[in-house]
């Protein structure tokens, strides 16, 4: 049987480029419970191996660039591209005198998905079938309702995901201020109405006792979904809120998970309900199955976060997937930037067969100006 290094070369890499783009926020300044921004900048890697490209991108400070151009390209130019797996082992040892969490870990995500991309081109077929699709449409949840927003906007941003687009599922952010988060979420709940779910994102912004105390009031809005109650890294502190949060509301974490030892850890401490996973940090849809996988052996639902057009064909093909987050600022770039990005249906994203690869295309004219 013969090993991976004696796998014939198919199809070479040849070449690799990235560039970063700085895109300002819909509005002057956008925040949640502990952040604050007026940008997102995003990443976007192609790799070139005969007339075919593979796009990839995350999200996350432009020194990404520097780590797949002066890091990542040296290890893997020459090498096969439809070896997906081979060239990952490469980069995760490639990068492990510089570390395996943080932009290191989103450099490799963001190549993993443009390999991915690049192979459903070479075979023409989309990348949702050649992962083995699970499911032919993903269930997406609304999400935003920014700390920055006005009760009026927030209510609007809410409700027209539910009552128009026929989202079913929606989420907010809260921790900015606790003392009005209760309100807010009141005003949240009547203007989605009493049949939707309706989840709540604090970003790690309480502390343990303010997160129990405020789990209450939320639950009896119906809360289901209480997220990074506090910090993400306080696993103990996540499973005290879990342990103690009124039996209607699901805990979740794992959104910074950049390796499987991350998810695991969660796993382990009891600190989700539901584990969180993002394709464009975890390691690609490469890293994004292993934690699939884990969740299936521990028997966790597993919802994917933000970046929901180029999450879509891994999230197909993730056995434990509940659902995906339709982030308001991704999407807008998202379907700004990219040809594939179609409209929901039904509250899902359907995959479309038809386009080889990932599905979408880089429309690179349209977004010279953000260029960094």
């Amino acid at each position: 049987m013969p090993t991976a290094g004696s796998l014939r070369v198919e199809y070479p890499i040849e070449a690799l480029d990235v560039n970063a783009y700085k895109i300002p926020t819909e509005d002057p300044q956008e925040s949640d419970g502990t952040l604050e921004w007026t940008s997102t900048t995003m990443v976007v890697v192609h790799v070139h191996a005969g007339a075919h490209t593979g796009i990839g991108y995350t999200y996350g400070d432009a020194g990404i660039a520097t780590i797949i151009r002066d890091l990542l390209k040296d290890a893997l130019v020459n090498l096969d591209a439809l070896q997906t797996a081979a060239r990952y082992s490469e980069m995760i040892a490639k990068i492990r005198n510089n570390g395996r969490g943080g932009m290191t870990a989103m450099a490799v995500s963001a190549v993993d998905i443009a390999l991915w991309d690049l192979k459903g081109q070479v075979l023409h077929a989309p990348v949702s079938a050649l992962l083995g699709a699970a499911r032919s449409r993903v269930p997406i949840y609304g999400s935003g309702g920014f700390t920055s927003y006005t009760e009026q906007r927030l209510a609007q941003q809410l409700s027209g995901w539910v009552h128009q687009m026929g989202i079913p599922r929606v989420k907010m952010k809260v921790g900015r201020d606790p003392g009005a988060d209760p309100h807010r979420v009141g005003a949240a709940r009547k203007a989605v109405g009493a049949g939707a779910e309706l989840f709540v994102d604090a970003n790690g912004a309480y502390t343990r006792k303010q997160a129990l105390e405020l789990a209450r009031p939320f639950a009896e809005q119906n809360v289901t979904w209480f997220e990074e109650p506090v910090y993400h890294g306080d696993l103990e502190g996540n499973r005290f809120v879990r342990d103690r949060a009124p039996a209607v509301m699901e805990i979740s974490n794992g959104e910074y998970g950049y390796a499987p030892h991350d998810f695991a850890q969660i796993i382990q401490t009891g600190a989700a309900d539901v584990i969180q996973a993002d394709v464009t940090r975890c390691g690609g849809y490469s890293g994004f199955l292993a934690v699939d996988a884990l969740c299936e052996a521990h028997n966790i639902p597993l919802s994917s976060h933000c970046a929901p057009y180029v999450t879509l064909p891994a999230a197909a093909a993730a056995k434990m997937l509940r659902h995906v987050e339709y982030f308001h600022d991704h999407v807008r770039i998202e379907r700004s930037l990219f040809d594939g990005c179609a409209d929901p249906q039904d509250g899902s994203l359907v995959p479309d067969l038809d386009r080889p690869g990932i599905g979408l295309e880089f429309k690179k004219a349209d977004a010279e100006r953000y260029a960094v």
